[in-house]
Parts: C-alpha cells; sequence; structure tokens
C-alpha cells in the first residue's frame, strides 16, 4: 500500500492550504492542485503517535477526481471508492479508521459551518453540485461578491457560475433546495 499510496502523492502537482475548502478537502478544476481546509490540524497523536493525514486526505481527493474525469463517475459513486481507498491507507498505516474518522468529522463539522471567507478561485464544484448543498453555494457565493478571493480571480464570471449553478440545484426539489425556498420566504 505504501508504494500505491507514493504513487499517488507524486502526482499531485500543488498542495494548498491556505483557503477555506467546504467539507475539509477538494481539488482543482484541472486536478493539479488539492486543496485542504486551512484550519485542518496537519497530524493528530494516535496511541502516542504523530500521525500527518496530508497523505490520507491527498489520496482521497486524487482518486474522485480521477474516477469523476477518467471514467465518468457520478460523485457519490466516485466519493464511496475514494473513501474505501483512504480507509485501506490509514489502516495500512497501522492506524484504525474509527480513531483517524473520529478525529476528521471533528474538523468536517467545524470547517462545514463557518463562514467561507477565502475559498480556491478554481475549486471544482461538481462535488457540490452533485449534493446539491445549496446553502453551501450560497456562502460560497457571498465569500465571491465580497471580493474575498485570491488576485487574478474573475470574481464576475465565478459569481454567475455559482449563482447560475444555485439556480438549477433549487429547481431539482432538493433538501438544499427546500432550505433555501424556506429561506427567502423568511426574508419577504
Amino acid at each position: 500500500m505504501d508504494r500505491a499510496l507514493d504513487a499517488v502523492l507524486r502526482r499531485v502537482k500543488k498542495l494548498d492550504r491556505a483557503h477555506d475548502v467546504p467539507y475539509l478537502a477538494g481539488y482543482s478544476l484541472d486536478g493539479k492542485t488539492i486543496y485542504i481546509d486551512r484550519h485542518m490540524p496537519r497530524a493528530f497523536t494516535f496511541r502516542g503517535r504523530r500521525i500527518e493525514t496530508d497523505c490520507f486526505l491527498i489520496l482521497h481527493e486524487e482518486v474522485e477526481k480521477t474516477l469523476i474525469d477518467q471514467l465518468g463517475l457520478h460523485y457519490l459513486h466516485a466519493h464511496q471508492i475514494a473513501t474505501r481507498a483512504e480507509q485501506a491507507a490509514v489502516r495500512a498505516a497501522g492506524i484504525t479508521w474509527r480513531d483517524y474518522d473520529r478525529f476528521m468529522q471533528k474538523y468536517v463539522k467545524t470547517i462545514g459551518d463557518e463562514r467561507l471567507t477565502k475559498v480556491p478561485k478554481d475549486l471544482d464544484l461538481k462535488p457540490y453540485r452533485d449534493e446539491h448543498d445549496d446553502d453551501l453555494l450560497r456562502r460560497m457565493l457571498k465569500s465571491v461578491k465580497a471580493g474575498k478571493a485570491p488576485k487574478g480571480l474573475h470574481i464576475r464570471d465565478l459569481a454567475e457560475a455559482i449563482e447560475q449553478l444555485r439556480r438549477r440545484v433549487r429547481r431539482h426539489g432538493t433538501l438544499g433546495a427546500q432550505r433555501a425556498a424556506a429561506l427567502s420566504r423568511r426574508v419577504k
């Protein structure tokens, strides 16, 4: 498993830990950058050992992106397979999945609930579109419109793309769409 993990890690062109990333980690549209949320600790202690977590998150994101782009899998299926690969790597490193996942879930909730103030300009939105999370898209849009984005970003283009995506998500009658409709009714 070590060699397989090393091979995947060598493929990563750039690791970025300077942004807010919904659900802890993600990837750029072109797949060359893996984003890990800037608030995610780089390691945790397991049975007295310091365990670096970036390699497991990178593995998950690389596998997921490759399955979506190269094999045309739906996000949810790619995510399930990527999670199994992540589990195998964690266990091969002598770490129990239960302890690793408990550590990660602590930060997913914290990071998922925070205000998104520094979203990567080229974050692939496919996972969020497939999850139909209108609330998350709304917060990302607010961040972009507030001008809190990296230099060189075409804020108007990104804002327009997020707005179009939100309109599509709302038409599908999902839980995110229902939350958005309820919120807009309360505002009126």
